[in-house]
């Protein structure tokens, strides 16, 4: 198992939602509003007067399979709404309950 945590621009949400719904990832935990800059390059999300917009993230477990597909479509999506912002991460899951 593996967890992906997925940071993108809120405008970004219903693509990210039907890129899940798609590759048949139901369960997720997400964060309606996180704040992040991104490490190359685009404004930073803040939330403030100066820097409007807002970060979404959402964390999923899948298995070990699901991973590339979904890093894939999401890379697809990111290639062509690059100056919104998305970034995913992939982690070992030890255990679950």
């Amino acid at each position: 198992m593996k967890a992906v945590f997925i940071s993108f621009n809120q405008a970004l949400t219903d693509r990210v939602h039907a890129i899940l719904d798609e590759q048949q990832l139901r369960g997720f935990t997400k964060w309606a509003l996180t704040e992040g800059r991104g490490s190359k390059d685009g404004e930073p999300h803040y939330g403030t007067h100066a820097w409007p917009s807002m970060n979404s993230s959402i964390l999923a477990i899948v298995e070990d399979a699901q991973v590339a597909p979904l890093l894939e479509a999401l890379r697809k999506t990111d290639e062509v709404t690059s100056r919104q912002g998305m970034r995913a991460f992939v982690w070992n899951i030890e255990q679950m309950m």
